[in-house]
């Protein structure tokens, strides 16, 4: 029996779904919406990463919604605080009636017959199964699995007397409290963790295999600070983001265009902060340019004084075994340590694990084509969100909910059902790229195969460029030679084939 029904399905309560229900709310007063959330709450990034310290990774007068200003005095906020914003965003837009919790959407299955998505959720608090129908699927579930993060098999892991802790499931018992600590990783987790845990331990070490580079920044915008002084709030935010916008891109291009000089300014930083004495190439100094993969905020130059007073230390070396006590390094060094934190990355999953059908065939999305680095290609009435990964999620995320607004719009005002993007005969002799193309982080290569292809033209592409996607996405017609919009379909006829493998289907939370 079919369930309950609506118009637009969004998946997952984090700050991508809440703001597209934001944006539902105000530019499609006409549609009814309701907002699935996997969890017992709101926030998903924010509230399921619990370790010491969590904090954004980019400045929130970006990652904040363009619709409502971030007016804490932190620019580089602490995860409490931007869930509160979340919140607030809720309280404000009265959306908490639009939200069921423990919700996890396990399959969906389009019907080009009935126009709509059947949707099969999980109860994830009392163990029970329904159903939902919707004619779209906004799917805000994040890029990554919820599940478990990402551990490499470190051979004798099972000798260690120790605890072993990823940060994706921080314990609230853990007490490392004038412990030795060696936090596996260099990435965003780690120099996060190591200054905020560094002053309770005995010592805290980060063992990477490689370098990282490290962009240290006030946790407090001076230029915004001045001109709240003089501004009203709304307008401080904008000018504020604005120019954080523009920094980012420039010192992105500059990644690209000049990355000896954007290298050196970084290198720099570092020996500022740790004195010509300390081994910047070995530990500083990674063999890819800068923005090869994403660089490392470091507020205020945090890991770099934990570093410098001795309450933290850096190791650049590969991990041969672990023992009893500790970590035997293929130099024949052995880190003691009491606890083990592997600050190893993410899983990275496409549409939340959700299993997608189209026409009773499974759809596998890797063998697709991306649609504005939002939808895919013969697949309809879904669109899903993946943030830029060389600048704020949120930026991607506002233009995404606009769009689909105004798809919405244009169909109820043609009259049409179904919006499905097809490649013109023209597009067939497309060379596939990767979905996310020149930028070879590891937890991006390991789940390449379950992402779309991007081509050479528009709009088969993902092009990680927020100025150039302000058009791209926010200005060009919905109603373009590739997007085509039907109502149901001519008896005796058939929805357009889509590959038979199917996407591994789990968890889906919000981002």
């Amino acid at each position: 029996m079919p369930g309950e029904g609506t118009d637009v399905l969004v998946v997952g309560a984090g700050i991508t779904g809440i703001g597209a229900g934001y944006y539902l709310q105000k530019q499609c007063p006409d549609r009814t919406f309701v907002i699935l959330e996997g969890r017992p709450s709101i926030g998903g990034t924010w509230d399921l990463f619990r370790y010491p310290g969590v904090r954004s990774d980019s400045d929130m007068h970006t990652l904040g919604y363009s619709f409502k200003p971030w007016t804490a005095e932190k620019s580089i906020a602490e995860g409490p605080a931007i869930l509160d914003y979340l919140q607030e965003t809720i309280d404000e837009n009265d959306l908490a009636r639009r939200i069921r919790f423990n919700r996890r959407v396990r399959r969906a299955s389009w019907s080009s017959t009935d126009q709509r998505w059947t949707v099969e959720i999980d109860h994830t608090d009392t163990a029970q199964h329904s159903t939902m129908t919707a004619n779209f699927l906004a799917m805000c579930s994040g890029y990554y699995s919820y599940d478990q993060g990402f551990t490499p098999e470190f051979r004798g892991i099972e000798r260690f007397e120790g605890r072993i802790v990823h940060p994706q499931a921080w314990p609230e018992d853990l007490d490392y409290t004038d412990k030795r600590v060696v936090v596996i990783g260099s990435g965003a987790t780690a120099v996060t963790l190591v200054p905020a845990m560094a002053a309770e331990t005995a010592h805290i070490t980060m063992l990477q295999r490689s370098p990282t580079y490290m962009a240290p920044a006030p946790d407090i915008d001076p230029i915004n600070q001045k001109l709240k002084r003089v501004l009203p709030k709304r307008a401080a935010y904008r000018l504020t983001r604005w120019k954080n916008i523009v920094r980012t891109h420039l010192v992105y291009r500059m990644s690209r265009k000049q990355p000896e000089r954007l290298k050196e300014r970084l290198l720099d930083a570092a020996r500022e902060a740790l004195g010509n004495d300390y081994d910047i190439e070995t530990h500083f100094t990674p063999e890819y340019n800068p923005w090869d993969q994403r660089l490392c905020l470091i507020p205020n130059g945090d890991l770099y004084a934990a570093i410098d007073n001795g309450s933290a230390s850096v190791v650049t070396d590969t991990i041969d075994t672990f023992t009893e006590n500790g970590i035997l390094l293929e130099s024949g060094t052995e880190l003691e340590a009491e606890v083990v934190i592997t600050a190893t990355g993410l899983q990275l999953v496409a549409l939340g694990q959700v299993e997608l059908e189209i026409d009773g065939k499974p759809a596998n999305l890797g063998e697709t084509w991306t649609y504005k680095g939002m939808a895919f290609s013969d697949v309809p009435n879904l669109m899903t969100t993946f943030g830029y990964v060389n600048a704020s999620w949120t930026l991607r995320a506002d233009l995404n909910a606009a769009y689909l607004c105004r798809l919405l719009n244009h169909m109820r005002q043609t009259g049409t059902t179904q919006c499905t993007p097809r490649l013109r005969p023209t597009d067939h002799d497309m060379v596939p790229r990767p979905f996310i193309d020149d930028f070879p982080a590891g937890y991006i290569r390991r789940a390449m195969h379950l992402l779309p292809r991007q081509g050479d033209r528009e709009p088969w592409l993902n092009t990680q460029n927020y100025l150039r996607d302000r058009k791209f996405i926010g200005r060009q017609r919905v109603d373009d030679d590739v997007m085509e919009f039907t109502t149901a379909p001519v008896p005796g006829t058939a929805t357009a084939p889509v590959s038979t493998a199917t996407v591994p289907g789990a968890a889906n939370t919000g981002r």
